[in-house]
This record gives structure tokens, C-alpha cells and sequence, in this order.
């Protein structure tokens, strides 16, 4: 066997062994799998740091959110579906938010992949979001997510001392908000 044809062989046999693994991680969180560390910077604006439970400046990973479960939203600034969907996510928040019971147990963050700081702010402006949301500019957690399309909802249930399980992982907007929060419930096993 000559040298070209020999290393074309290593090549093809190499991408069957490590093609799996290359793949496995482009995938979404599954439900009922666990989510990736996520770290994100605390938020400046008190009033985040307050909803979510903070109270330290620097870094902090999901599961240091202060409730029982976290709806994570993946959109971007630039997508049409996004801005769309941003006067649901807004009611979906004001209703969890006035709903005394699931206030303090489900928090919203939205997670705008691609965008930079400032992209980030520009979408929370002109869409008046008032929960927290945080620029991935560089597509970091992106990745870690598997490169979902946007908009994206990750719901996780948070264990303390555990990492935080994924009930709800699905492509697409919130087209009605009390079915998507029924969903929710049910799934992430607060509804009783």
C-alpha cells in the first residue's frame, strides 16, 4: 500500500471513530438530560440581580438562580420570529410575575446568541423586556446548547447540589402563552 493511499485510510477510519463524538455535541439539550454549565455575568441593573436572586458581582452558573426552575429563551436581536415573539415572552413574564404562587419559583432569562452588549440592550429597549437578558457575542453558549435555531425554550429544573435537569427543550416561538405556562408546569412538576 503506497504513503497517499495509507494516510487517506487513517483519515477515513479516524472520522468514523471521532464523527460520533463531533456530533453528539451539536445536539439540543435532551429532556430529561442535564443542561451544560452555562456562566453568565451578573447583571448590572439591581433590579435583575434582585429577581434572580444575586447579590454578588462577577460570574454566576444557572443553578445559582434563586428559584426552582429557569425558562431560558435563545434568541437573537436580528431574528423576525424573535422580535415577534417578544410581546408574548413579555406577557408570559408578567403573568408568572403577578402569580403570587409561581413568582418566586419560575424565572425568565433570554440568552441573545450572537449579539454583543450593546445588540442585547438594543432588543431589550425597543421590545421593553423586563426580565434579564445576556449577549453571547462570541457564540460560546451557543455551542454548549448545540447550535439551536432561534427563538429556542430551555426549560430546567434547579437542585441544589445537583445539575440543573432539562424538562422542556423545544424550537419555536410562544404562540399562546397559557398553554405554553401549562406546558411548563406541568412538565417542570410545579403544577399541583
Amino acid at each position: 500500500m503506497n504513503q497517499c493511499v495509507f494516510r487517506y485510510f487513517i483519515v477515513f477510519i479516524c472520522s468514523f471513530i471521532f464523527l460520533p463524538f463531533a456530533l453528539a455535541e451539536t445536539k439540543p439539550p435532551a429532556e430529561g438530560g442535564s443542561l451544560p454549565e452555562i456562566i453568565l455575568s451578573v447583571p448590572e441593573n439591581p433590579r435583575d440581580q434582585q429577581y434572580l436572586g444575586l447579590s454578588e458581582d462577577g460570574k454566576f452558573a444557572i443553578s445559582k438562580i434563586k428559584a426552582e426552575a429557569v425558562i431560558i429563551q435563545i434568541f437573537s436581536m436580528y431574528c423576525p420570529h424573535c422580535q415577534a415573539d417578544a410581546p408574548r415572552v413579555n406577557q408570559l413574564f408578567k403573568k408568572i410575575t403577578a402569580n403570587d404562587p409561581l413568582k418566586d419559583k419560575i424565572k425568565l432569562i433570554g440568552i441573545a446568541i450572537g449579539n454583543s452588549a450593546f445588540e442585547t440592550s438594543h432588543f431589550e429597549n425597543t421590545y421593553k423586556v423586563e426580565f434579564p437578558l445576556f449577549p453571547d457575542g462570541d457564540y460560546a453558549i451557543h455551542k454548549k446548547l448545540g447550535d439551536v435555531r432561534t427563538p429556542y425554550y430551555i426549560g430546567v429544573k434547579l437542585n441544589k447540589g445537583k445539575k440543573p435537569r432539562v424538562f422542556y427543550s423545544k424550537a419555536g416561538g410562544v404562540m399562546d402563552v397559557d398553554q405554553f405556562l401549562e406546558a411548563i408546569l406541568n412538565k417542570s412538576g410545579l403544577k399541583k
